[in-house]
């Protein structure tokens, strides 16, 4: 028994370190998460980027990534049935017993997954926020679930705040994704400003871009607003940490604008001064 604790301990170290190495908009072990939940967070994490690594990374035609996630679903399925194929998925198990956690969240992050790799087009708003719903509203819900918080007004929030990240990571790669064939703005918007896909191709943003960007901005700024109600009917830490990452969020936006929202020649990304002092806009909330 001892050594199966040890090798979940191990596989638990593995994953911190896993989530201690990538480059994440924000750190995905925070200071203001409460120690004991740096493992369990990392394990997510570990499950997450695995699996949207096997969707997004290298390049392997589309037919084997998607068998590759149809068998790391597989693995899941064996994980949730007690037969984990591995010690980092008996540490994803013990997790999602000891907290738990909604198992359809996980299969929501393999179909938003999948989705990357067999829909290129968005045709509307309505299309994009249902990818949203299985592609970031989960890991909001799964970092509530592990706080011992399962209140449905925070649900609500909680996704409004992590559909706007999602949001803003897609505006960040605009140029990155359609190179890999992809693009996240929704259709129906891009005729409606007069974009065509020859302007993000080009990597111009002419004033029918940044008009259209302008729209995609003002909208997630609401969202911001509107999921920033959640910081007012959460615990302690985890206050502090929604804080952090709305305003982390929001000053992303601020880049595009100071951009002059030419989002398709440079990426916007947030500096360690920009954490430090989103750091310090958290703790003030």
């Amino acid at each position: 028994m001892k050594e199966g604790i040890n090798s979940i301990e191990e596989a638990y170290s593995n994953a911190i370190k896993l989530a201690v190495e990538h480059y994440e908009n924000f750190p995905v072990i925070s200071f203001f998460m409460p120690r004991k939940l740096h493992k369990h967070i990392a394990i997510i994490y570990w499950f997450a980027r695995v699996s949207d690594d096997i969707a997004d990374e290298g390049d392997i035609p589309d037919g084997q990534r998607i068998e590759r996630l149809d068998e790391f679903e597989r693995q899941l399925g064996r994980c949730l049935e007690g037969k984990p194929s591995g010690e980092l998925w008996n540490a994803l198990r013990n997790t999602i017993n000891m907290f738990e956690l909604k198992k359809e969240y996980f299969y929501d992050l393999l179909s938003a997954f999948r989705q990357d790799i067999t829909q290129k087009r968005y045709k509307n708003f309505d299309e994009l926020l249902d990818y949203c719903r299985r592609s970031a509203n989960p890991v909001g819900r799964i970092i509530l679930q592990l706080s011992g918080i399962k209140n449905p007004e925070c649900y609500k929030y909680s996704d409004l705040v992590c559909t706007a990240l999602q949001l803003i990571n897609l505006y960040q790669d605009v140029s990155i994704d359609y190179k890999k064939g992809r693009i996240y703005i929704p259709v129906d918007e891009m005729k409606k400003f007069g974009v065509n896909e020859s302007s993000i191709a080009s990597e111009k943003a002419d004033n029918n871009f940044k008009d259209l960007m302008k729209f995609q901005l003002k909208r997630n700024m609401k969202m911001f607003v509107e999921g920033a109600y959640l910081i007012e009917i959460l615990p302690y830490k985890l206050k502090y940490q929604v804080s952090w990452t709305i305003h982390g969020g929001k000053k992303i936006l601020y880049k595009i604008i100071d951009m002059d929202y030419d989002i398709l020649k440079k990426r916007p990304y947030l500096s360690k001064i920009d954490y430090l002092l989103l750091m310090l806009k958290g703790l003030m909330g």
